[in-house]
Parts: C-alpha cells; sequence; structure tokens
C-alpha cells in the first residue's frame, strides 16, 4: 500500500509539472521509480530500464491529458507537431535500437551542457533574432529527429530539448509550452514501444511487466497525471510569463543536474 502511494504522489506532482512548464514526468517519476523499485528488491539489471519504460508510458497519457487543456486556450503550434511527429518517431525508435552501442555517459554529458546553456539563456532572457521564424517542413523533420533521438538515449521527456528550440524560433513561451505537451506524446509512443519490445525476453522482470514497462505503477501513476496535468496547464496561463521562464530555467537546471548525476 506505500507503494502505491508514492506512486500516486509523484504521478500528481509530474502531472501538474507537465501541465504548468511542458516538462515530461521522467524528472519526477525515474528517480522515484528507481527507488521504489529498489525497495521491492527488483534486481538491480532491469530497475534503470523499467523505471524508463514505465515513465515513458505514463507520458503518453499525460501528454494528452495536458494537450488538450493547452490546445483549449490556443496554445498549440500545431503546423510544428505535425511537421516534427515523423522525425520523433523515427529518431526514437532508432535510438532504441542505437542505444547499445551509444555510450550513454558520453550523451548525457553532451545533453548536460545542452540544457545548462538553454536554461542560462531562458534565465538571462537572451533573445533571439527578431527574423528568426520555425525553419520549413524538411527543417522540421530534422529537427523532430533530433528530439526523438536524444530524449530516448539521454532518459529525458522531448520537452527538455524542443522547448529550447521553439522559444530559438520565436515560439512565446506559453506557445512552446503548449507545444511541448503535443510533441511529447510521439516521443512517448515510439520510446515506450522501444522499451516494450527490448524488454519481452528479458528474464527476471517482476510480475504484470510488458516489457520493461511496469503495468502497477503505471496505472496508479496515469491515474493521478491525468488528474493534475490539466490544473498545471491552467495555472501555466495565470502566471506571468517571467516567472514561467525562470521555472522552465530550473527544471532544465534540474535535468542538468539530474544527467551530470548519472555521467558520473
Amino acid at each position: 500500500m506505500s507503494f502505491l502511494i508514492l506512486y500516486l504522489l509523484s504521478g500528481l506532482l509530474a502531472g501538474f509539472l507537465a501541465g504548468l512548464l511542458g516538462i515530461g514526468g521522467g524528472l519526477v517519476l525515474v528517480p522515484v521509480l528507481v527507488v521504489v523499485f529498489s525497495a521491492q528488491g527488483y534486481p538491480d539489471a532491469v530497475i534503470m530500464p523499467l523505471a524508463l519504460g514505465t515513465s515513458l508510458a505514463t507520458i503518453i497519457f499525460t501528454s494528452v491529458s495536458s494537450m488538450r487543456a493547452h490546445h483549449a486556450k490556443g496554445a498549440v503550434e500545431w503546423r510544428a507537431v505535425r511537421h516534427m511527429s515523423p522525425g520523433i518517431a523515427i529518431g526514437a525508435l532508432a535510438a532504441t535500437a542505437l542505444a547499445a552501442w551509444v555510450v550513454p555517459s558520453v550523451l548525457k554529458a553532451m545533453f548536460a551542457g545542452y540544457a545548462a546553456l538553454a536554461a542560462t539563456q531562458l534565465l538571462c532572457d537572451i533573445k533571439p533574432a527578431a527574423s528568426r521564424q520555425l525553419p520549413g517542413a524538411g527543417g522540421m523533420v530534422a529537427a523532430g529527429g533530433i528530439v526523438g533521438g536524444v530524449s530516448v538515449l539521454a532518459g529525458v521527456g522531448g520537452a527538455s530539448v524542443s522547448i529550447p528550440f521553439l522559444l530559438w524560433c520565436n515560439v512565446s513561451a506559453r506557445t512552446a509550452i503548449g507545444t511541448a505537451s503535443a510533441i511529447g506524446l510521439p516521443v512517448a509512443v515510439a520510446g515506450t514501444a522501444g522499451f516494450v519490445a527490448h524488454g519481452w525476453s528479458v528474464e527476471d522482470l517482476p510480475e504484470f511487466s510488458l516489457g520493461f514497462v511496469h503495468l502497477p505503477a503505471l496505472a496508479a501513476i496515469v491515474v493521478a497525471t491525468v488528474a493534475s496535468a490539466p490544473l498545471g496547464a491552467r495555472a501555466s496561463h495565470r502566471l506571468p510569463v517571467a516567472i514561467l521562464k525562470k521555472g522552465l530555467a530550473a527544471a532544465l537546471y534540474a535535468v542538468t543536474l539530474r544527467s551530470v548525476l548519472a555521467w558520473m
């Protein structure tokens, strides 16, 4: 029962942050799931992929809930979503296949540098050139491929990569957050499919696991995230833009710290 309460509490926080800042719930969920799975005595070899796969699966539901709330406020740039989604799916699926050959620590270190630069840009309010716009369809597909691949390999949500890109293309902060919630859906679907497939024949997985997705944790977290994500989205449209940018910067610095700790 205590584990169920932890799943629910972490889901409430992850869902609220996803709606408020567009940041995928993995920032909160992955560390919590690692601790809970360890406490439940699951084998060390499966704990991290199980946490990543389960976290990505929850984001499928969180993204839909958050996306609907932001869409109701007119804060989703659907052209960007349509053009980036094919690239995201390809990049995420390719990343799950390449995961065994890529040195994770090197990638996490590179991503930590990117996230820190993006956070500093937000905190210092460094603005892009006024003429900069979203690229054409080909450029958006390529950007989607980078978002999907880096997100899966670095174990972070797509928003950590897509929001700085959208802001640098002069998309407003609120629209970038809303668009990132929609972009998180193809990242989560493709990433979850990869973790299910790669964990399908793995031994020593706990009961009620679908590949590297733990179904009891998924169910409990989804109930909480779907309830709290719209609350975060509504708060996002009430807070001043300056506060939203500082919140995004703090979240990106947290992602940076997590990547550095994983690299060490």
